[in-house]
């Protein structure tokens, strides 16, 4: 993996403004208002969540122990497979199944045989969870012999995502750091396991948003503990240490508002009813994606 995250490919393709996220997701905004996708973005991401938690859970036995960061670089390519290509173009179901089991490659997770066992948990989680009615047969779906392969292609190979967790628990030792020194005694901050469980849940949530295509990984990571903080009013703790952060701090109000809003939505997004009219609008796939309808690649760097 890189460490150098401004010398990546997340950084230099796959970060965008707020106005090139929506063009270039025009042609699925003919059929979804922005709200509408926005919920959309929440119901992927906890979609994803669930097929691999209950495909962790259904083998459980079998050494399959899927971590969260494989579960957030399966949605980061979702969410980046479709700033490229529409709905229309391949089932979001298919690709869904095909990044989680991606995914667990690069993360080096233990994995399935196949995508298709993703795949079929899909069904079940789909009607368990939301009522919706699917068949996990790719033929019937706009699908391709090898949706793997259409996946690696339309990321440009770009496949090491830089998530918010390392950054983050930077910043939460530093923020302890500075406790320490401010208060002038060896006291150390108060419920540090709890502070870093709610940062790490804030983090994961932002992934059901946008911010983790607009903003490098540092921005997102300290919006999360500002967030979790404030979560746990607890919020004026940071003060004083934000204010000896070096960052671009109207970036990070930015961020910050924007997890805001994703909360408000999913607060009042009753996922069991909207759901199944969010779907009754998804485009039935058109005939399978064939190499001459994907976007050049622009690059081959793995990094």
């Amino acid at each position: 993996m890189a460490q150098n995250f401004w010398k990546s490919s997340h950084a230099q393709q796959w970060i965008f403004d707020k106005t090139e996220i929506w063009k270039q997701r025009g042609e699925d905004m003919k059929v979804y208002n922005e709200e509408e996708y926005n919920r959309l973005n929440i119901f992927w991401a906890n979609f994803i969540t669930a097929v691999a938690t209950e495909y962790a859970h259904s083998h459980a036995n079998g050494g399959y122990k899927l971590r969260q960061q494989m579960i957030a670089t399966a949605i980061v390519y979702f969410k980046r497979f479709y700033l490229r290509q529409s709905f229309r173009d391949i089932c979001p179901f298919l690709v869904a199944s095909t990044a989680l089991f991606l995914a667990c490659k690069v993360e080096e997770t233990s994995i399935p045989t196949s995508a298709s066992s993703f795949l079929k948990h899909t069904s079940t989680v789909l009607q368990k969870r939301w009522a919706v009615p699917f068949e996990p047969n790719p033929a019937k779906h706009g699908g391709i012999y090898d949706p793997e392969f259409l996946l690696v292609e339309i990321l440009d190979c770009c496949l090491v995502v830089h998530h918010p967790f390392r950054p983050m628990a930077e910043f939460l030792d530093d923020f302890r750091q500075f406790s320490l020194s401010a208060s002038g005694t060896n006291t150390p901050v108060k419920d540090t396991d709890a502070i870093e469980a709610q940062c790490q849940k804030v983090a994961n949530d932002s992934l059901r948003c946008d911010v983790g295509l607009i903003f490098p990984p540092h921005i997102v990571a300290l919006s999360s503990i500002i967030v979790a903080m404030e979560l746990m009013g607890r919020g004026e703790e940071l003060e004083g240490w934000l204010v000896e952060v070096d960052v671009d701090i109207e970036k990070v109000i930015d961020c910050v508002d924007q997890i805001y809003k994703m909360y408000t939505l999913w607060k009042s997004f009753d996922e069991k009813e909207e759901v199944k009219k969010l779907m009754a609008k998804l485009p039935k796939p058109n005939s399978p994606i064939t190499h001459q309808q994907q976007q050049p690649s622009t690059s081959n760097s793995y990094f």
